[in-house]
């Protein structure tokens, strides 16, 4: 039986070695929408696992600073640091925005964090080159995948940043590179307005009757200066002293300041379950889609190559040789296009991974489910050929 199928497959070796590259570039497609997915998931992982906190406190009734809007007053976290079990508080805006370079527009995650230095909640937790921000205005931190170099004035807004400081591994949970700025210069950014919408207001309000009486220029010029700072960040990030449970701090955060406060695993969930979730069920039908059209292509090809020896076949059957010994040399044929594939597709995923735009994530345990489906469909696609093979006429061998 092994020696029809591999005499077979040599007879025909070039369609059946164009076909295998053909299907591995079809399944190595396939690895690498499961390996974006993985890199979703772990992108959100590493976003708390290096914010280093253990709570994010949060505006009520809100998902968080990661999947929606969140505004508290920037003063809260003192009274947050006071409460029993809290070892460490700190400030954190995040802002997605376009931050300007030299090159070109680069999509960002910009973090504001507080100048309390190294190791406080939100800090980057190590550089790959240059130094930490040590000054509290115009110095930013950057991940590599920005394409930023040390040295690089890049512009956030009107204002002018010196990234002094590379960092890795540190992106939002779509991706987009995190840059670190001080946190007076984020809160800044978040609201502020260009120099034409500032002339508008200040003509709007100054254009209203309530304003035309005396002590008004005043009050306008108080409104205006207002207008220009930011009371607010986006989170507390909270670490827990050793000994206290994380929920049980949360609780009495909730309970005494009346904010929203979520765990690490409830932040993950949030990340995972509701933020990539979408993501997540575009990929699963692209991956079902992937898979049927593997079968097609499988089924097809053994289809047409069992039609190409129904002659050869009954012959076979003449001689006496038996039904199984047929169906499994159209089996093993199977087996060994999507062996070819499934090698050709590892291969090919492995060596594009590095260069797709999304961090791609090949796991082991993805590629060992990849083979056990590419087998199963390959066994499920020969079952057409097989069954053709079978209602094949000895007599046929004689009539031709």
């Amino acid at each position: 039986m092994i020696s029809l199928a591999g005499r077979d497959i040599l007879h025909a070796w070039g369609k059946f070695v164009f076909t295998g590259i053909g299907l591995g570039l079809l399944i190595g497609v396939t690895l690498t929408m499961a390996g974006v997915y993985r890199g979703m998931v772990d992108d959100a992982k590493v976003l708390l696992d290096n914010s280093r906190a253990q709570l994010w406190v949060v505006q009520k009734d809100t998902l968080g600073p990661y999947a929606e809007p969140s505004s508290i007053y920037d003063d809260v976290w003192r009274g947050i640091r006071g409460m029993d079990g809290v070892a460490r508080a700190a400030n954190v805006t995040y802002l997605t925005m376009q931050v300007v370079h030299a090159s070109g527009d680069v999509r960002a995650m910009v973090t504001g964090i507080t100048m309390d230095g190294p190791g406080t909640p939100g800090w980057p937790p190590y550089l790959v080159a240059g130094r930490q921000i040590t000054r509290g205005h115009y110095e930013a931190v950057a991940d590599v995948t920005a394409r930023f170099k040390l040295g690089d004035t890049i512009r956030i807004r009107r204002n002018k940043y010196t990234v002094v400081g590379l960092t890795r591994r540190m992106v939002s949970s779509s991706g987009d590179p995190m840059v670190f700025i001080p946190l007076k210069d984020a809160q800044e950014a978040q609201f502020l307005k260009d120099n034409d919408a500032v002339r508008e207001q200040r003509r709007r309000t100054a254009a209203n009757p309530a304003f035309n009486r005396p002590g008004a220029p005043d009050l306008l010029d108080a409104m205006t200066a207002s207008q220009s700072t930011n009371p607010y960040v986006n989170t507390v990030l909270v670490q827990v002293k050793p000994g206290y449970q994380p929920q049980d701090v949360a609780e009495s955060i909730r309970r005494w300041k009346r904010l929203q406060v979520y765990d690490r695993a409830q932040m993950e969930q949030i990340l995972i379950g509701k933020l990539i979730a979408t993501s997540a069920r575009q990929i699963g039908m692209f991956l079902v889609i992937l898979a049927i059209v593997s079968a097609a292509i499988v089924a097809f090809i053994i289809y047409t190559l069992t039609l190409g020896k129904i002659r050869e076949i009954a012959v076979l059957k003449l001689i006496g040789t038996k039904n199984r010994t047929i169906a499994g040399m159209i089996l093993q044929q199977a087996l060994a296009l999507g062996m070819i594939g499934f090698v050709v597709g590892k291969i090919t995923a492995t060596l594009w991974a590095p260069i797709f735009p999304k961090y791609v994530l090949l796991v082991p345990s993805d590629s060992a489910s990849g083979f056990v489906a590419v087998m199963v469909i390959c066994v499920l696609a020969s079952l057409i050929a097989i069954r053709a093979a079978l209602k094949v006429d000895p007599a046929e061998a004689v009539g031709g």
